[in-house]
């Protein structure tokens, strides 16, 4: 017995069940464009995989490749676990994504622009105020600013699932500091020294170039008479979670990795970086810190990591910041089900990509229905990232689903909740045994003047058997995502 059917036909010991699954598809549907992958994949046996991954697991902890868990007041260092079999797109699949992933980016710098000035989406009814102005991410401090080339978010991380009938559809759209695009590169290098003999011959868009167009993209950004910009990435420093990411970022793009105290504004309002040769003016800051700590003067005045003045340099154009403060108020998991309206209005298109269905739990009726199917479906809280604070009603205790119940009536219109969708599969070594696990996409999208999307972007996938969260906070993984040429 092969681990994967050959053309569809034979005994395999792989099977995904009733999900589509991203390596052979489902009956009806089937993934060809993998047919020579599984042929390679069907002339290993699962002991070479599982050595292959162990010495894999261990490169990765010797390279620092690590995200810092935290739990109460303590803190833990981990390997992202990774996965050697990939995750493979074809050429279509990727275009879908690629153009629906842009089409998206494009209505929410337009929308973030019109609520920062004009708000005529608002004016109209289209996006209801109070979801926009009483968010506390909606910042004041930026009405009337104007940004190059109107773009808000220049980095933005969509995720994307995959439901039972192999459609993609849009979970979130991560519009502040999204991570996971270092895994996407390390996943890669890791894959090309650790499964050489799986990529032979077979032609993969590249994700190498990253650091190279996200350069461009910041020293584009660069303000108005800036002749030989100066990029820095600022980072909250070694404790954050995701600094192994900053500091791969930092030296993937040749840029100094700064921290808030390595910065000053001048009486003048240009921003500087303290160096061993003297002040240098800095003109672009790729900020990998939220908007409550940035400015002292503006935002949190207890913020030990922020600059203070820099609100007021960026305000009067002196600097700019990727991504721009405010970005918050377009991905809110409540105006995120506004979206397709948002295409509609600002680009007269439907949506490449639809959304989940999404209840939004302010309003009495979504209320209602949701109080009244609460085993059926998935709370989120609005604001929350990384898994935190979600109810999976078809696999949650009744104790979760009795906290849930409380934490809704105690704040409705903190939550919305959706339809539990039955995500794709992809085979996963665990242990020694191939299995399917679910798993979501992350393209990565950087935006100046146009938008560049990343061929492939981060797949995570839920290791625990079951689980549909797969954020690594929660136990998840990533894979290798292959684009082919």
């Amino acid at each position: 017995m092969t681990l994967f059917a050959v053309n569809g036909e034979g005994d395999a010991a792989y099977s995904a069940g009733s999900f589509y699954c991203e390596m052979v598809g489902r009956h009806g549907r089937p993934a060809d464009h993998t047919q020579p992958i599984r042929t390679r994949l069907n002339g290993f046996p699962t002991s070479e995989l599982v050595t292959r991954a162990g010495s894999a697991e261990r490169e990765l902890y010797n390279l620092g490749i690590t995200f810092t868990l935290y739990s109460g007041a303590t803190t833990t260092d981990r390997v992202l676990p990774f996965d050697l079999i990939p995750r493979v797109l074809s050429p279509q699949e990727w275009q879908t994504i690629e153009t629906g992933v842009a089409q998206r980016v494009r209505a929410l710098n337009l929308f973030l622009h019109d609520i920062y000035h004009d708000q005529h989406i608002l004016n109209d009814g289209t996006v209801p105020r109070e979801l926009v102005v009483g968010n506390p991410t909606f910042r004041p401090e930026m009405v009337g600013v104007d940004l190059p080339h109107m773009a808000y978010v220049n980095i933005c991380g969509t995720d994307i699932v995959r439901d039972d009938r192999g459609d993609f559809v849009v979970l979130e759209d991560n519009c502040r500091t999204p991570s996971g695009v270092s895994y996407v590169i390390e996943n890669r290098h890791m894959m090309l020294r650790a499964f050489p003999e799986l990529t032979e011959d077979i032609r993969l868009r590249p994700v190498s170039n990253y650091g190279v167009v996200l350069k461009e993209a910041m020293l584009n950004m660069a303000p108005a008479g800036a002749s030989d910009p100066q990029v820095v990435l600022l980072s909250p420093g070694s404790f954050n979670s995701a600094y192994f990411e900053h500091v791969f970022l930092a030296r993937e793009m040749g840029v100094p990795l700064v921290e808030g105290r390595d910065l000053f504004v001048d009486e003048d309002d240009h921003v500087y970086m303290r160096t061993t040769a003297g002040a240098k003016q800095v003109d672009v800051i790729y900020r990998r810190l939220n908007d409550d700590f940035l400015d002292p003067e503006a935002f949190r005045p207890d913020s030990m990591l922020g600059v203070p003045g820099l609100m007021r340099s960026y305000r009067k154009g002196k600097v700019s910041l990727a991504n721009g403060v405010g970005t918050g108020a377009a991905d809110d998991k409540a105006v995120y089900a506004y979206v397709p309206r948002i295409i509609k209005y600002y680009l007269d298109q439907e949506p490449i990509l639809p959304n989940v269905q999404t209840n939004i739990c302010r309003e009495a009726d979504a209320m209602r229905f949701t109080m009244d199917h609460l085993e059926e479906l998935v709370v989120k809280p609005v604001a929350e990232a990384g898994g935190y604070g979600i109810t999976v009603g078809p696999v949650a205790s009744r104790e979760e689903i009795d906290a849930c119940r409380d934490s809704l009536k105690a704040d409705p219109a903190n939550y919305i909740s959706q339809p539990l969708v039955q995500l794709s599969v992809c085979p996963t070594l665990i242990g020694h045994q191939i299995e399917p696990r679910h798993v979501d996409l992350r393209p990565f999208a950087v935006t100046s003047d146009e938008t560049w999307v990343l061929p492939g972007g981060l797949t995570r996938v839920a290791l625990p058997k079951g689980s549909y969260v797969v954020n690594s906070s929660q136990g998840g993984g990533s894979k290798d995502t292959w684009v082919l040429a």
